[in-house]
């Protein structure tokens, strides 16, 4: 992996964001900033896990990885809330 493929999950990052906050259901307090965190921090997570296991023909699977990766950044952070404030 070189910078090129982490400049584009940051960029991929940002767009699945707020997708995937979309895809988790219920109300969330998060803002919109923090939707984009998470988004890049799950787009990079995801990158990185599946592109030990892929190969670079695999097109279209960063965007799957980084949306997966970004719903269980945003269940993870949401699940944190929660116990914080119970």
């Amino acid at each position: 992996m070189d910078i090129g493929d982490i400049l584009l999950y940051l960029v991929i990052g940002a767009v699945v964001g707020p997708l995937a906050r979309l895809l988790v259901p219920g109300k969330d307090p998060m803002s919109v900033v923090m939707t984009v965190v998470a988004g890049i921090i799950g787009a990079l997570i995801g990158g990185l896990v599946f592109a030990q296991w892929l190969t670079p023909d695999n097109e279209g699977i960063p965007w799957i990885a980084a949306t997966v990766g970004a719903v269980l950044v945003v269940l993870i952070l949401r699940m944190m809330r929660r116990s914080r404030t119970v």
